[in-house]
Protein backbone atom coordinates (compact mmCIF):
# COMPACT_ATOMS: atom_id res chain seq x y z
CA UNK A 1 0.00 0.00 0.00
CA UNK A 2 3.07 2.27 0.35
CA UNK A 3 3.68 3.09 -3.26
CA UNK A 4 1.67 5.47 -5.44
CA UNK A 5 -0.14 4.15 -8.82
CA UNK A 6 -1.48 6.06 -11.15
CA UNK A 7 -5.35 5.79 -11.39
CA UNK A 8 -6.75 2.79 -13.35
CA UNK A 9 -10.51 3.28 -14.60
CA UNK A 10 -12.04 0.21 -13.82
CA UNK A 11 -13.69 -1.63 -16.88
CA UNK A 12 -18.06 -1.91 -17.73
CA UNK A 13 -19.16 -4.91 -14.83
CA UNK A 14 -20.60 -7.90 -16.18
CA UNK A 15 -24.16 -9.50 -16.33
CA UNK A 16 -25.41 -8.83 -11.86
CA UNK A 17 -25.44 -12.30 -9.88
CA UNK A 18 -28.62 -13.10 -8.64
CA UNK A 19 -29.53 -11.59 -5.24
CA UNK A 20 -29.12 -13.61 -2.25
CA UNK A 21 -30.22 -13.43 1.67
CA UNK A 22 -31.79 -10.14 1.85
CA UNK A 23 -29.51 -8.09 -0.31
CA UNK A 24 -31.09 -5.18 -1.94
CA UNK A 25 -30.69 -4.90 -5.43
CA UNK A 26 -28.19 -2.39 -5.46
CA UNK A 27 -25.88 -3.88 -2.84
CA UNK A 28 -25.08 -6.90 -5.72
CA UNK A 29 -21.33 -7.75 -6.31
CA UNK A 30 -20.50 -7.69 -10.11
CA UNK A 31 -17.61 -9.28 -11.73
CA UNK A 32 -15.64 -6.94 -13.88
CA UNK A 33 -11.81 -5.90 -15.25
CA UNK A 34 -9.06 -7.35 -12.58
CA UNK A 35 -6.58 -4.37 -11.98
CA UNK A 36 -3.43 -5.13 -10.33
CA UNK A 37 -4.07 -4.47 -6.74
CA UNK A 38 -7.76 -5.52 -7.29
CA UNK A 39 -9.57 -8.78 -7.00
CA UNK A 40 -12.07 -8.37 -10.25
CA UNK A 41 -15.15 -8.13 -7.73
CA UNK A 42 -16.86 -4.80 -7.65
CA UNK A 43 -19.54 -3.24 -5.46
CA UNK A 44 -21.64 0.02 -5.53
CA UNK A 45 -18.91 0.67 -8.70
CA UNK A 46 -15.50 -0.35 -6.89
CA UNK A 47 -13.39 -2.51 -7.30
CA UNK A 48 -12.05 -4.62 -4.41
CA UNK A 49 -8.84 -4.61 -3.56
CA UNK A 50 -6.20 -7.65 -2.64
CA UNK A 51 -5.78 -8.26 1.34
CA UNK A 52 -2.57 -7.06 3.15
CA UNK A 53 -1.26 -10.39 4.46
CA UNK A 54 0.89 -10.98 7.54
CA UNK A 55 3.86 -10.36 5.88
CA UNK A 56 2.81 -6.69 6.20
CA UNK A 57 3.17 -6.51 9.94
CA UNK A 58 6.21 -4.83 9.75
CA UNK A 59 4.50 -2.15 7.70
CA UNK A 60 2.00 -1.69 10.17
CA UNK A 61 4.42 -1.22 13.26
CA UNK A 62 6.78 0.98 11.45
CA UNK A 63 8.41 3.67 13.59
CA UNK A 64 7.15 6.89 11.96
CA UNK A 65 3.19 5.47 11.51
CA UNK A 66 2.40 7.97 14.33
CA UNK A 67 3.33 11.05 12.72
CA UNK A 68 2.40 10.13 9.12
CA UNK A 69 -1.23 9.39 10.09
CA UNK A 70 -1.31 11.02 13.80
CA UNK A 71 -2.48 7.87 15.54
CA UNK A 72 -2.52 10.25 18.38
CA UNK A 73 -5.38 12.55 17.29
CA UNK A 74 -7.70 9.60 15.94
CA UNK A 75 -7.41 7.57 19.51
CA UNK A 76 -8.53 11.12 20.75
CA UNK A 77 -11.33 11.44 18.30
CA UNK A 78 -12.43 7.49 19.26
CA UNK A 79 -13.36 9.14 22.96
CA UNK A 80 -13.44 5.51 24.16
CA UNK A 81 -14.13 5.77 28.42
CA UNK A 82 -13.40 3.05 30.72
CA UNK A 83 -15.63 0.10 30.42
CA UNK A 84 -15.90 0.46 26.70
CA UNK A 85 -16.28 -2.82 24.88
CA UNK A 86 -14.40 -2.29 21.21
CA UNK A 87 -14.01 -3.92 18.46
CA UNK A 88 -10.54 -3.71 16.23
CA UNK A 89 -11.75 -5.27 12.58
CA UNK A 90 -8.33 -6.44 10.63
CA UNK A 91 -6.70 -5.80 14.08
CA UNK A 92 -3.41 -6.79 12.44
CA UNK A 93 -0.41 -7.28 14.62
CA UNK A 94 -2.50 -4.91 17.36
CA UNK A 95 -1.57 -1.36 16.64
CA UNK A 96 -4.25 0.50 17.82
CA UNK A 97 -5.37 -2.84 20.23
CA UNK A 98 -3.31 -2.12 22.95
CA UNK A 99 -3.74 1.74 23.06
CA UNK A 100 -7.39 1.59 22.80
CA UNK A 101 -7.07 -1.83 25.67
CA UNK A 102 -5.38 0.83 27.69
CA UNK A 103 -8.24 3.54 27.59
CA UNK A 104 -10.64 1.03 28.25
CA UNK A 105 -8.80 0.14 31.09
CA UNK A 106 -9.20 -3.15 33.09
CA UNK A 107 -12.80 -3.28 33.19
CA UNK A 108 -13.22 -2.84 29.18
CA UNK A 109 -12.68 -5.24 26.22
CA UNK A 110 -11.79 -5.13 22.94
CA UNK A 111 -12.39 -7.95 20.61
CA UNK A 112 -9.56 -8.26 18.33
CA UNK A 113 -11.06 -9.44 14.90
CA UNK A 114 -8.75 -11.16 12.66
CA UNK A 115 -8.79 -13.67 9.71
CA UNK A 116 -5.71 -14.96 9.66
CA UNK A 117 -4.48 -16.80 12.53
CA UNK A 118 -1.20 -16.12 12.24
CA UNK A 119 -2.02 -12.09 13.14
CA UNK A 120 -3.70 -12.90 16.02
CA UNK A 121 -0.63 -15.10 17.06
CA UNK A 122 1.19 -12.32 16.89
CA UNK A 123 -1.05 -9.87 18.24
CA UNK A 124 -1.32 -11.97 21.34
CA UNK A 125 2.24 -11.41 22.40
CA UNK A 126 2.48 -7.79 21.53
CA UNK A 127 -0.75 -7.69 24.56
CA UNK A 128 1.05 -9.79 26.87
CA UNK A 129 4.68 -7.63 25.99
CA UNK A 130 2.05 -4.46 26.94
CA UNK A 131 0.50 -5.67 29.73
CA UNK A 132 -3.04 -5.31 28.11
CA UNK A 133 -3.84 -9.20 27.73
CA UNK A 134 -6.44 -9.43 30.12
CA UNK A 135 -8.69 -7.52 28.44
CA UNK A 136 -8.13 -8.15 24.88
CA UNK A 137 -10.23 -11.18 23.00
CA UNK A 138 -8.74 -12.65 19.89
CA UNK A 139 -11.42 -13.30 17.25
CA UNK A 140 -10.86 -15.74 14.18
CA UNK A 141 -13.63 -14.08 11.99
CA UNK A 142 -13.88 -15.38 8.42
CA UNK A 143 -14.43 -13.60 4.88
CA UNK A 144 -18.30 -12.69 5.55
CA UNK A 145 -18.59 -12.48 9.28
CA UNK A 146 -16.81 -10.93 12.56
CA UNK A 147 -18.42 -13.40 14.43
CA UNK A 148 -18.86 -10.93 16.76
CA UNK A 149 -21.71 -11.50 19.65
CA UNK A 150 -24.81 -9.49 18.84
CA UNK A 151 -25.59 -5.84 20.36
CA UNK A 152 -22.57 -6.46 22.41
CA UNK A 153 -19.95 -3.08 21.35
CA UNK A 154 -19.90 0.48 22.05
CA UNK A 155 -17.54 1.19 19.03
CA UNK A 156 -16.66 -0.77 15.86
CA UNK A 157 -13.10 0.60 14.63
CA UNK A 158 -11.89 -0.26 11.65
CA UNK A 159 -8.75 1.47 10.12
CA UNK A 160 -7.83 1.15 6.64
CA UNK A 161 -9.38 -2.53 5.65
CA UNK A 162 -12.90 -1.90 5.09
CA UNK A 163 -11.75 -1.67 0.95
CA UNK A 164 -10.58 -4.83 0.93
CA UNK A 165 -14.04 -6.78 2.49
CA UNK A 166 -14.32 -9.89 0.15
CA UNK A 167 -17.90 -9.51 1.53
CA UNK A 168 -18.49 -5.73 2.07
CA UNK A 169 -22.61 -6.23 2.43
CA UNK A 170 -22.37 -9.12 4.79
CA UNK A 171 -19.59 -7.79 7.08
CA UNK A 172 -21.29 -4.53 7.41
CA UNK A 173 -24.63 -6.15 8.04
CA UNK A 174 -23.12 -8.14 10.78
CA UNK A 175 -21.30 -5.63 12.53
CA UNK A 176 -24.52 -3.13 12.16
CA UNK A 177 -25.83 -6.13 14.44
CA UNK A 178 -23.22 -6.30 17.15
CA UNK A 179 -23.41 -2.62 17.44
CA UNK A 180 -25.40 -1.75 21.00
CA UNK A 181 -27.88 0.84 20.20
CA UNK A 182 -26.75 3.68 19.79
CA UNK A 183 -22.96 2.53 19.03
CA UNK A 184 -20.18 3.47 16.94
CA UNK A 185 -19.32 2.46 13.21
CA UNK A 186 -16.08 4.29 12.79
CA UNK A 187 -14.26 3.78 9.32
CA UNK A 188 -10.61 5.64 9.07
CA UNK A 189 -10.29 5.27 5.08
CA UNK A 190 -6.86 6.68 3.43
CA UNK A 191 -9.07 10.03 1.12
CA UNK A 192 -9.60 8.98 -2.12
CA UNK A 193 -10.21 12.23 -3.04
CA UNK A 194 -6.80 13.61 -2.65
CA UNK A 195 -4.65 12.60 -5.22
CA UNK A 196 -1.77 14.31 -3.10
CA UNK A 197 -2.16 10.92 -0.46
CA UNK A 198 0.48 8.07 -1.32
CA UNK A 199 -1.48 5.62 -1.53
CA UNK A 200 -2.58 3.22 -4.36
CA UNK A 201 -5.53 3.86 -5.37
CA UNK A 202 -7.41 0.78 -4.42
CA UNK A 203 -6.51 1.32 -1.21
CA UNK A 204 -8.24 4.57 -0.95
CA UNK A 205 -11.69 5.52 -0.54
CA UNK A 206 -14.37 8.80 -0.66
CA UNK A 207 -16.82 9.75 1.65
CA UNK A 208 -19.20 9.71 -0.82
CA UNK A 209 -18.56 5.75 -1.76
CA UNK A 210 -18.43 4.77 1.76
CA UNK A 211 -21.72 6.62 2.60
CA UNK A 212 -22.77 5.06 -0.29
CA UNK A 213 -21.95 1.42 0.88
CA UNK A 214 -23.47 2.61 4.20
CA UNK A 215 -26.41 3.72 3.07
CA UNK A 216 -28.44 -0.11 2.93
CA UNK A 217 -27.91 -0.75 6.49
CA UNK A 218 -29.03 0.42 9.84
CA UNK A 219 -26.88 3.02 10.42
CA UNK A 220 -26.52 6.25 10.40
CA UNK A 221 -23.95 8.71 9.26
CA UNK A 222 -23.06 10.79 11.77
CA UNK A 223 -20.20 12.97 10.92
CA UNK A 224 -16.48 12.88 9.35
CA UNK A 225 -13.70 14.12 11.56
CA UNK A 226 -11.47 16.17 9.50
CA UNK A 227 -8.33 15.66 11.87
CA UNK A 228 -5.71 13.27 10.14
CA UNK A 229 -3.41 14.43 7.40
CA UNK A 230 -3.83 11.26 5.01
CA UNK A 231 -7.56 9.98 6.30
CA UNK A 232 -11.33 10.59 6.98
CA UNK A 233 -12.32 9.25 10.11
CA UNK A 234 -16.23 8.49 9.51
CA UNK A 235 -18.66 8.09 12.35
CA UNK A 236 -21.85 5.86 11.61
CA UNK A 237 -24.36 5.27 14.98
CA UNK A 238 -26.38 2.98 15.08
CA UNK A 239 -29.93 4.20 16.22
CA UNK A 240 -30.81 3.93 20.17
Amino acid sequence: MAAMLLGIAPAASAAAPAIAEGRPAEARYENGRRTRDGIGKYYFGREISQVMGHQGAGWLERPEREQEERTDLLLEALKLRPGDTVADIGAGSGYFTWRMAQKVGPTGVIHAVEIQQVFLDLLMVNMERRGVADRVRPVLGTIDDPRLPEASCDLILLVDVYHEFDHPFEMARAMARALKPGGRLVLVEYRGEDPEVPIKPLHKMTEAQVRREFSVHPVRFERNIDVLPRQHILIFRRDP
